[in-house]
């Protein structure tokens, strides 16, 4: 028994017979019913169908990389949050169904029709830059969603992200217990939710500290990759003075600046410490290795499984989830007011 076998017994088509499968709406009625019954009386089941048209649940979670920019798998902190999200979903009974969008970027992606095609239970939403506005079409639908560092409203939707306050607030901490007094900021042009913070923690947290904050040394890379570091970092030597730390709102923009510095002779962090964000594998190599902030992608991983799952049992209410990031302190920063003493 298969489809095709269902579609001559029913008298139409085996387009027809996928469709009402895939509760595709462009059925009548009648013949809905007439094919769901043949189904039934000869025992036929479709192998990933059955269980949604008995129970309304495919089993399956939408994963959707939003933005038209700079989210994918060649970034560490992307790719350990979703390997922690699929082992906690599939322990919970779930498949997951990755959304291409390369396809429709001049098209205009619909994640929600999209999403209500496939059926799934709900979605797990990853932000990048330049979201597109479908993805608040899917916030806003009955469909349950878990945002990753990208802010939902929608009755049915939550979102997790690190506490960027904090993590700011944890380096220029660092610098100012180990005697920097002139320190400077590495962010993004096009800032996403996630940058903004950091940059606004920042500055908040040189006022807190009674630090002066000079415009020429808080530059901004294009992009996130360490040669966008590089050229930001060269925009900063390019100033009359320079500071003794520079924070960079990742950690791979902390490699190209490092770069940058050694390429004109500056010792680090002898001349000038560095500090990154994320914690990738990559930091502990460098040279000097990278004092960081790490972000703990295993329980925001883990964290959106369970509270996605809740959601989609009505469990859960529309809320915020911070995780708290810790300071993982290397010799890219060091104590100035001892270094000072050694120069």
């Amino acid at each position: 028994m298969n489809i095709k076998t269902i579609a001559s017994l029913a008298g139409v088509s085996v387009a027809t017979v996928s469709k009402i499968i895939n509760n595709y709406p462009d059925i009548s009625e009648e013949t809905r019913q007439r094919v769901l019954k043949i189904m039934e009386e000869t025992g036929y089941r479709p192998s990933s169908s059955a269980k949604t048209l008995a129970t309304k649940k495919s089993s399956l979670v939408g994963v959707v990389f939003a933005g038209k920019l700079n989210v994918d798998f060649s970034h560490p902190f992307f790719v350990q949050v979703i390997n922690a999200f699929k082992k906690q979903i599939g322990l919970l009974g779930y498949d997951l169904l990755f959304f291409s969008n390369e396809k429709f970027l001049d098209q205009g992606e619909d994640y929600l029709a999209r999403s209500k095609y496939f059926q799934v239970d709900g979605c797990i939403i990853i932000a990048g830059d330049e979201v597109e506005s479908s993805i608040f079409d899917l916030d806003a639908s009955p469909i349950p969603c878990i945002g990753i560092d990208i802010e939902l409203t929608g009755q049915s939707s939550c979102y997790i992200m690190s506490d960027n306050d904090k993590i700011s607030t944890k380096v220029v901490e660092q610098f100012y217990m180990n005697g920097y007094r002139d320190v400077g900021f590495i962010g993004l042009e096009r800032a996403s939710l996630v940058m903004q913070q950091r940059e606004m923690a920042f500055k908040r947290s040189l006022n807190q500290f009674s630090l002066d904050e000079k415009p020429e040394w808080v530059v901004y890379s294009k992009d996130y990759a360490a040669a966008d570091g590089y050229e930001a970092a060269k925009k900063m030597l390019a100033c009359k003075t320079l500071p003794r730390a520079v924070f960079a709102a990742t950690d791979l923009l902390a490699f190209g600046a490092i770069r940058a510095f050694k390429e004109v002779g500056l010792r680090i962090p002898e001349d000038i410490a560095v500090a990154g964000c994320d914690d990738i594998e990559a930091c502990r190599y460098t040279d000097p290795p990278l004092t960081t902030v790490k972000q703990d992608t295993d329980k925001i991983g883990r964290l959106a499984a369970m509270i996605l799952f809740d959601l989609m049992n009505k469990q859960m209410d529309n809320r915020c989830i911070k995780v708290e990031p810790e300071l993982v302190v290397r010799q890219s920063c060091g104590t100035a007011m001892l270094l000072a003493q050694e120069i």
